[in-house]
């Protein structure tokens, strides 16, 4: 089985596979909420992401998807990073960062000066990794009985 990995956009046929990783990535945080308008990205993710300043990339070992990650445009200079997520079993082999990376710089393309981004408390290396990488807490809050942590990075 070839094991490099290919970044490529977001297509419909990857549907599926992307509600499997998110579930699959999230579950072992402990950070899975049940089905509500948290998720409703998810069902549209073209229209959420891949328009006006946004992209959602995925990340194929194969033809798995074991990445991915998402942006998304907040205001002319402030993007958004959403849906990070590398499957249990291809974690700690920088996949995370390669797509990171990647909107990062797909963000700069579009002008933006600074992203932000939130996780859970309950996601420690996920926290770990975004600090890493030059992001910096800039709130706290309680959303749907998980303590949320927003983040920020000038680019």
């Amino acid at each position: 089985m070839d094991k490099r990995l290919v970044i490529r956009r977001y297509l419909p046929e990857d549907k599926a596979a992307v509600w499997q990783l998110h579930y699959d990535a999230l579950r072992p945080t402990g950070a899975m909420l049940p089905g509500g308008p948290w998720n409703d990205d998810f069902n549209e993710i073209p229209a959420h992401y891949l328009i006006d300043g946004g992209d959602f990339l995925v990340g194929l070992i194969g033809d798995n998807i074991v990445c991915m990650g998402a942006l998304r445009k907040k205001s002319d200079s402030v993007g958004e990073i959403k849906r990070m997520r590398v499957h249990p079993d291809f974690q700690h082999q920088g996949y995370g960062q390669v797509i990171l990376d990647k909107l990062e710089n797909i963000a700069k393309e579009y002008g933006y000066t600074s992203l932000v981004l939130d996780t859970t408390t309950k996601q420690i290396q996920a926290q770990n990794f975004y600090q890493k990488n030059g992001y910096h807490e800039t709130n706290r809050t309680v959303y749907a009985g998980l303590e949320i942590i927003f983040y920020e990075k000038r680019l």
